[in-house]
């Protein structure tokens, strides 16, 4: 395969998975600059390690593993560099049903959870929140289909717990 073939495969196959990555970019960013950043990182990664890719598995889990440990490489990097508030505009949206914003604060409350969550439980929580079964979830982190439902459990309650007001 030449050059400009593998560079055109390579492309199709981003710009047909590039939802993966933005998924990903989304678990482990606060703002869109940072998200910017991590997508680009996360792409040239994947690039760099295409020729490593055989086939064994299909695309996106080899695309989940490769974007998830830049992720939880670039977050560790970014903890320990000094800490900076975002300039960026708060958004305001007029919400068109009481419904819609509910569901957004619910939405909000549970990536709050998240965010608390280390960087191996946001992995699990993205993939099973991207409804994938357990044996991908399994082959995209490395472990057992049983060890991933075990954590996946305990994550559950983790996030239960986290979610619950505790009343003393």
């Amino acid at each position: 395969m030449s050059d400009i073939q593998k560079k055109n495969e390579f492309t199709d196959l981003i710009e047909q998975n590039q939802g993966i990555v933005h998924k990903v970019c989304r678990m482990y960013t606060q703002d869109a600059m940072a998200h910017d950043d991590l997508f680009q990182e996360i792409v040239l990664q994947l690039w760099r390690s295409y020729d490593s890719f055989k086939g064994d598995s299909k695309f996106s889990t080899w695309m989940y593993r490769v974007g998830i440990n830049t992720a939880i490489t670039f977050y560790r990097k970014k903890k320990n560099r000094p800490e900076y508030q975002s300039i960026e505009l708060q958004h305001f949206r007029i919400a068109h049903q009481e419904q819609d914003e509910n569901l957004e604060y619910r939405m909000q409350m549970l990536h709050k959870a998240i965010e608390q969550l280390n960087d191996v439980e946001r992995a699990l929580t993205l993939l099973y929140l991207e409804d994938l079964p357990y044996n991908e979830i399994a082959d995209t982190m490395g472990i057992t289909a049983v060890n991933a439902r075990v954590k996946m459990n305990r994550i559950k309650k983790k996030l239960k717990d986290i979610l619950t007001p505790h009343i003393a």
